[in-house]
């Protein structure tokens, strides 16, 4: 067996790996990508891209990927010689990218942590010290058996606020936030586990927008109940942009 050989199966080899790890991340543009019916990759890129932060996030690279891919497999001469080969590092590149889309990232780690929530019978003075403290603006409410009841968010509360100073009256020595009168529509929340992806995340946000329905954050808790303790809160700025490149 000649040095040359000896090369050319190394290259095939890398060449394998790198359509392995690109046939792996088309898949699961497939299953992601809802809004087209062509599942051609640089389409799925394209359309999913506009949605999905996962897919904004590697743009360049999977657009890069489709051209590279193309090469390999329809530029053959022969079944196992190709005129293109990824060098090492694009194919260990691809596949750590294809890691991340066949297991993402969950919601969790892209929401505020150590989320601030408090008892209809809390004072609001308690509130917006809270907001002074963390500009927090979004406060999930239970009751005192520990059930949700509704988000408070900032907003609302200075809103409220403005009410009450316009007509002179302004007293939040006693005031709780059981107070409150709140709006005929509460805002709206989902709820989710905290081992869902940002996938999950995006694509709850997205169901209430085509429903024309502002969906103010989703709660994260343990198995996605809404009365168990929140973990976290995604809200949809949280979803624009991922740093998952390192």
């Amino acid at each position: 067996m000649t040095v040359t050989h000896l090369k050319t199966n190394k290259e095939n080899a890398l060449s394998e790996r790198f359509e392995i790890a690109f046939n792996q991340i088309h898949k699961c543009l497939m299953e992601k990508v809802k809004d087209t019916t062509d599942d051609r990759f640089k389409n799925l890129v394209e359309v999913g891209m506009k949605k999905h932060s996962l897919i904004r996030s590697f743009y360049n690279e999977l657009c890069q990927f489709a051209k590279l891919r193309n090469a390999i497999v329809h530029e053959k001469v022969d079944h196992d010689y190709y005129i293109a080969e990824p060098h090492l590092d694009i194919v260990e590149r691809i596949e750590k990218i294809a890691g991340y889309f066949q297991k993402p990232e969950t919601a969790l780690s892209i929401a505020t942590k150590e989320v601030q929530h408090f008892k209809e019978s809390d004072r609001l003075a308690d509130v917006l010290s809270c907001i002074r403290k963390t500009s927090y603006s979004r406060f999930p409410i239970y009751n005192e058996k520990g059930e949700y009841l509704w988000l408070l968010t900032a907003t609302y509360l200075l809103n409220w606020l403005s009410d009450r100073l316009a007509d002179q009256v302004i007293d939040l020595s006693n005031a709780k936030i059981s107070d409150i009168t709140r709006k005929k529509g509460k805002q709206l929340v989902a709820f989710i586990s905290k081992t869902s992806s940002i996938f999950k995340a995006e694509e709850i946000f997205e169901t209430f927008h085509k429903e024309d329905k502002k969906l103010e954050a989703i709660i994260i808790t343990l198995n996605g109940s809404e009365n168990e303790k929140p973990l976290g809160i995604v809200t949809s700025y949280d979803l624009i942009e991922i740093d998952l490149d390192s």
